[in-house]
């Protein structure tokens, strides 16, 4: 089995719901809802590592190692050329996202602070839209891949994977590259993934071919998939950035408003998780939630 980047029975934070917080709470212009144009300049790069040490300090007072998650989601072809972004342009971008998170790092030398380079989904994130093998998702995100290696991330992270076989392609990737992964698959309210695969047959799926070094939850209400929590298969997941609000993923989209839900209601769900997930230690956010999810969140556990 692939090798952890992050340590063993070590609670960790990570970050909430970048570009809902940045939409939402403000008032940041984000087109194709993408966060890593802000690193082209230099008050963009300022309000993102605003962002990482609001959450940092977080971490700091709970005591806990952080999770620095690239803002890079979007950061892919398809949604790259939609902005202006050419293949050099990407690469500048994604190395740029990991050396921010690298200098944010270098500030708290002694805490477990792992740089993970982030990847979603080649269509949006709530439709299993743009189908692939996991042999040609391997080829179309490898590009991104290979610039987290070379700029020094610790792992590479699946987020909001929709499809097996988008997020078997990418644990490929990383391997090829080098690289730890985490394939973190998102859920409609009934549990299983936008395109009809029940979460334990995806882990197993992807476990069966290129063993990533843990499996995450994303992008869900821990509403939408606790029922879906029992077997030995849960010991493989060990992330969940859940999102504040109950609304399907069809609502979440049409939303104008944020639904930020509760947070010390949230953190209840979280701590129910845990007695679900003998080895969750990942925790975060998702859409609608911010740094007082997560306060409420490492206050709870």
């Amino acid at each position: 089995m692939t090798r952890s980047p992050l340590p063993q029975d070590e609670l960790l934070l990570t970050d909430s719901g970048l570009e809902t917080d940045l939409v939402f709470n403000e008032g940041v212009d984000l087109p194709e809802f993408a966060a890593f144009p802000l690193l082209a300049e230099p008050e963009g790069r300022q309000r993102l590592r605003a962002y990482f040490l609001r959450h940092i300090a977080v971490a700091r007072r709970a005591g806990t190692g952080f999770v620095l998650e690239a803002p890079t989601w979007r950061a892919n072809p398809d949604w790259g050329a939609r902005l202006g972004y050419d293949a050099t342009a990407l690469a500048t971008a994604n190395r740029g996202a990991v050396e921010l998170l690298a200098d944010l790092a270098e500030a708290y030398e002694g805490t477990a602070m792992p740089l993970s380079g982030c990847v979603g989904p080649r269509g949006d994130g709530y439709r299993p839209e743009s189908l692939m093998t996991a042999e040609q998702a391997r080829d179309y995100h490898q590009a991104q891949v290979d610039v987290f290696a070379e700029a020094g991330a610790d792992l590479v992270t699946a987020m909001t994977m929709t499809t097996v076989a988008e997020g078997l392609g990418i644990a490929r990737a990383a391997a090829r590259a080098g690289l730890p992964s985490v394939v973190s698959f998102t859920v409609e309210t009934d549990g299983h993934l936008p395109d009809g695969t029940a979460l334990a047959d995806a882990v197993a799926a992807v476990d069966a071919d290129t063993p990533p070094a843990h499996f995450m939850i994303n992008c869900a209400h821990p509403d939408h998939f606790a029922e879906q929590l029992s077997g030995a298969w849960t010991e493989r997941v060990r992330g969940v950035r859940a999102n504040a609000s109950r609304r399907s993923h069809a609502e979440l989209d049409e939303a104008a408003e944020l639904d930020a839900g509760d947070p010390d209601e949230l953190a209840r769900d979280y701590a129910r998780l845990r007695e679900l997930l003998p080895k969750l230690a990942v925790l975060g956010g998702c859409c609608g939630t911010d740094v007082r999810h997560v306060a409420a969140i490492a206050a709870a556990l």
